[in-house]
C-alpha cells in the first residue's frame, strides 16, 4: 500500500500542478497580449487618465477594456488580483518535487554512475543549487544590466547552461531537467511575489491616499511580467519532459535543454512582436526550423550505427537474460527485488526470457535508444552491457522481419 499512496499522491500534485500551471500562463499570455494591443483612447477617455483601451468580442458579448495612466480617481469597490495562479503553481510544484526527488530521491534523484552523493547531502545540494539560482536572478534584476535586454539574456542564457551542465554531473539526466525547472518556476513565482504583487500594493494604496503613484514600481512589475512570459513556452517544455526520455537522456542533454530554452523564448517573441504590430513571419519559422533541426540531430543514430558495425556478432539468450535479470527483474518482476517498488513499474514483468522477448521493443527504446533505465542506472549498468543488449535486440528483429517476409511470400 505504500507504493499506492505515493502514486496517488504523485497524481494528486501533479494534476493541481497542472490545472494552476494552465490559469497562471493563460492569465500571462493574455496579459501581455492585452498590453500589446491597447490603442490610443479618444480625447474624453484621455481626460479621465486613460492611456490605452481595447474593445474585444468573446462568449456572445462585447468587453471594453480600459488602462488608466495612474489610476482611477477613486478605487473600485471589486478589484480582481492575479496572484494565486502563481502561488498555487509553486507550492504544488514544491511539494511534487519534495515527492519524487527528495522522498524518492533513490530513484529519481539519485545517478550512482555519476557521484557517490549520500540521499541527505544530495538534497541539501540540490536546495543550495535551486536557491543560489534564484537569488543570482533577483541581483541581476536589481542591476543595471536588466535595462540591457539582450545582455541581460544572453547572460541568463549563460548561467542556465552553466547550471544545466553542473547538474548533469551529479544528479539523474530526467533530475536535470526539473531542477532548471525549479528554478525558473521560482524566479518567475519569485517576481510575482516580491515585485509584481508590492507593486500593485503601492499603486493601490497611492490611489487611495489621492496621491499620484510613481512610474518605477509599475515599469519594474511589467518588466518582471515580461520575463515571466518568454520562460512560459521553456517552462511547458520542462513540465512535459519526462515523457521524451530521448532528450534529456542524450549524452548532451543538458545542451539540449539550452537549446530548447532559446528556441522557446525565440518563438514567444514572434507572438509579443506580433501583439504590437511588428510582424516577423521569419521569427516564427526559424524557431520551428531549429526545433527540427535539434530533433534530427539528437535522432539515435548511435543506435543504427552500433547494429550495423556489430551486426555479425552474435549474443544468445542466455548472455542476454544475465543482463535483463541483473538490471530489469530488478523492478520489472512479479516480485521486484528492489526496495523501491512494490509491484513492477507500468505493469511491465520480465520474469524469463519468453517475457522478455514479447516486450522486447520495450527494452530497446528505454534502454539503448532513451538510456534511461534502469531508473537513475541503479544497477550501473555499463555501455558495454548496453551494446550487448542491442545487437540481441537487433537479432530478434531480425528474424522476426525474415518470418514475416515468408508468411507474405508463402514460403
Amino acid at each position: 500500500m505504500e507504493s499506492y499512496f505515493f502514486e496517488l499522491a504523485h497524481l494528486v500534485l501533479r494534476y493541481f500542478h497542472v490545472i494552476a500551471g494552465i490559469a497562471w500562463i493563460g492569465a500571462s499570455f493574455y496579459f501581455v497580449w492585452l498590453d500589446n494591443n491597447l490603442q490610443t483612447p479618444p480625447q474624453w477617455k484621455q481626460d479621465k487618465g486613460i492611456r490605452g483601451d481595447l474593445w474585444a468580442i468573446h462568449g456572445g458579448g462585447f468587453y471594453e477594456v480600459a488602462k488608466y495612466q495612474n489610476g482611477p480617481e477613486q478605487m473600485p469597490s471589486t478589484l480582481h488580483w492575479f496572484k494565486w495562479e502563481a502561488y498555487t503553481t509553486w507550492i504544488t510544484g514544491t511539494l511534487l518535487f519534495t515527492l519524487l526527488y527528495y522522498v524518492g530521491a533513490d530513484a529519481y534523484l539519485l545517478d550512482a554512475s555519476k557521484t557517490s552523493l549520500d540521499k541527505v547531502s544530495a538534497i541539501a545540494v540540490s536546495l543550495a543549487i535551486i536557491t543560489s539560482g534564484y537569488v543570482i536572478y533577483r541581483l541581476l534584476c536589481q542591476s543595471p544590466l536588466v535595462e540591457n535586454g539582450k545582455w541581460f539574456t544572453l547572460i541568463m542564457v549563460a548561467l542556465l547552461a552553466a547550471y544545466s551542465w553542473g547538474l548533469d554531473q551529479l544528479f539523474t539526466d530526467r533530475a536535470v531537467y526539473i531542477h532548471i525547472g525549479a528554478i525558473i518556476g521560482t524566479c518567475m513565482a519569485g517576481n510575482v511575489y516580491h515585485v509584481i504583487m508590492p507593486s500593485q500594493r503601492y499603486m493601490v494604496a497611492e490611489v487611495e491616499a489621492g496621491r499620484i503613484p510613481d512610474a518605477g514600481p509599475g515599469l519594474k512589475a511589467k518588466q518582471c511580467s515580461v520575463h515571466n512570459n518568454y520562460a512560459t513556452l521553456p517552462i511547458i517544455f520542462i513540465m512535459l519532459s519526462n515523457h521524451f526520455a530521448y532528450t534529456y537522456s542524450h549524452p548532451y542533454g543538458w545542451l539540449i535543454l539550452v537549446a530548447f530554452f532559446v528556441i522557446g523564448m525565440w518563438i514567444r517573441h514572434f507572438f509579443n512582436l506580433k501583439h504590437q504590430g511588428v510582424y516577423k513571419p521569419q521569427v516564427l519559422v526559424s524557431g520551428f526550423a531549429a526545433f527540427f533541426a535539434l530533433m534530427l540531430v539528437i535522432a539515435p543514430w548511435h543506435v543504427v550505427k552500433t547494429q550495423n558495425n556489430l551486426a555479425s556478432e552474435a549474443i544468445s539468450d542466455q548472455q542476454a537474460w544475465q543482463i535483463i535479470d541483473k538490471h530489469c527483474t530488478e523492478c520489472h518482476s512479479q516480485t521486484p527485488r528492489s526496495e523501491l517498488f512494490q509491484m513492477a513499474p507500468n505493469g511491465f514483468i520480465l520474469d524469463s526470457v519468453a517475457q522478455a522477448k514479447k516486450l522486447s521493443a520495450f527494452i530497446h527504446t528505454r534502454a539503448i535508444v532513451n538510456r534511461d533505465m534502469p531508473l537513475g542506472n541503479i544497477t550501473k549498468m555499463t555501455d558495454a552491457e548496453r551494446q550487448q543488449l542491442a545487437i540481441w535486440l537487433a537479432g530478434l528483429a531480425s528474424s522476426s522481419d525474415e518470418l514475416n517476409t515468408k508468411d507474405e511470400t508463402g514460403e
